[in-house]
């Protein structure tokens, strides 16, 4: 590399070729080509661009050419806008690519960012996945341990995937039966006359959920982040109570105070094995996604009703029982003034009142408290109408989004193949 004060390098991005001394690269705006000064070896550089001609001390870089001409217009004047007729999004993941972030757009470029529907988040992890999905394994002998983490990750990749995540679907449905099973009063005397029956299925249930999980983490690409996805966190904590049990002195007569309560809470987690269904299952995943990326707006909405909750059973307790407590209405059979002694335990009417969903254990006597508690109803429509539009959009636009990914991905898979033949 030639980085010396006479030097000129040359940035060919996307067959454009750009000029500028060695001490321009060296301050130079963008992250990524400021990154070439402090390289030394080849194989530093060949971590930051695509190809490198030390004749010519020239970088190639194979990236969209002319949304680098809007960056480099941002890098001379300051002003960065969306290149007209691309997408958004990919001229987002270019600015990505060479250090720049949403902060750098012109405020209408960035109010068209936000129009997308997604956050900061999930652009960075859009880009991310496009960038992956771009690069070439050259690894031969890693083909195999892809292949694997294909069929446990992608459902639909192969047919030997599919058949798996069938299995995986059965043994789910089977132990989440145990479980309910396990709750009702006549369980602990079939138990009692079947047992060996019982602990080998449930032997099997939990064997098969370990070795999945210890291949999936076997074959991950980065252990730390398999480690804090939160389904295989929920694999983990769902898995361990079984050996803890087998493990402990004295469990098969019951263990009894903290230690006991601690492992009954434990094994009921796997009721969360459930949430596995939504690496199988589009709705569930679309379900997921739209959480996350409405999430502003449910706190939003959360914090709507924390505070309607807290006038409306404040004004319910002043009417039901703080005006005349020792006032008994006839129509007050059970002591209703009771259940509004106090603003939290009016809470609990005030919250299934704006909710709609109305359980009749509590309700109002006076003319007042009926009056607060139309109001309380009529407004708990509206507040939780106003934000349904907006996730019923992101809604639909996740469910096309992972149909269209997975359709994609799909034929990608059963491209390969066939090139790989052709090539051949």
């Amino acid at each position: 590399m030639k980085f010396d004060e006479k030097s000129i390098c040359v940035l060919n991005v996307g067959g454009t070729r750009y000029a500028f001394p060695a001490e321009v690269i060296r301050d130079f705006p963008l992250q990524r080509v400021s990154r070439l000064h402090t390289c030394v070896t080849e194989k530093e550089v060949l971590e930051v661009c695509d190809d490198y001609d030390q004749d010519r001390n020239e970088f190639f870089f194979d990236r969209h050419a002319q949304a680098f001409v809007f960056i480099m217009l941002y890098v001379r004047s300051g002003k960065l806008r969306f290149v007209p007729g691309v997408c958004a999004l990919s001229f987002y993941s270019e600015m990505l690519y060479w250090g720049l972030g949403s902060a750098h757009l012109e405020f209408c470029c960035q109010r068209r960012l936000d129009d997308t529907g997604y956050s900061e988040e999930d652009l960075i992890m859009r880009a991310e996945e496009n960038e992956s999905s771009n690069e070439v394994d050259v690894e031969q002998g890693s083909g195999w341990l892809e292949w694997i983490r294909r069929t446990f990750e992608e459902p639909g990749s192969s047919v030997a995937a599919k058949l798996l995540a069938s299995l995986s679907i059965i043994f789910v449905i089977i132990s989440m039966v145990m479980l309910c099973m396990s709750t009702l009063p006549d369980w602990d005397t079939a138990k009692h006359n079947t047992v060996e029956e019982h602990r080998i299925v449930e032997a099997v249930c939990i064997g098969w959920f370990t070795a999945e999980c210890v291949v999936r983490f076997l074959v991950a690409k980065d252990k730390l982040i398999f480690l804090c996805q939160p389904l295989n966190l929920i694999d983990l904590v769902a898995i361990t109570p079984y050996y803890i049990s087998m493990v402990m002195p004295g469990t098969a007569g019951g263990l009894s105070g903290v230690a006991g309560v601690t492992l009954r809470v434990l094994r009921m987690m796997r009721v969360f094995w459930l949430v596995k269904l939504a690496r199988h299952f589009l709705g569930l995943q679309t379900l997921g996604l739209t959480l996350r990326r409405c999430r502003h707006e449910m706190a939003t909405l959360a914090i709507f009703l924390t505070v309607a909750t807290a006038i409306y059973s404040a004004l319910a307790q002043l009417l039901e029982h703080s005006l005349d407590p020792n006032h008994r209405n006839p129509d007050d059979r059970s002591n209703r003034g009771g259940d509004y002694a106090s603003i939290p335990a009016a809470a609990w009417w005030a919250v299934i009142s704006m909710t709609t969903v109305g359980y009749g254990d509590v309700y109002p006597v006076t003319v007042g408290g009926r009056l607060l508690g139309g109001l309380c109803v009529v407004s708990g429509i509206v507040l939780l109408a106003l934000p349904i539009t907006f996730i019923y959009h992101s809604f639909v636009q996740c469910y096309n989004e992972l149909k269209l990914r997975s359709a994609r991905s799909q034929g990608a898979h059963h491209a390969r193949p066939c090139l790989q033949h052709r090539l051949l």
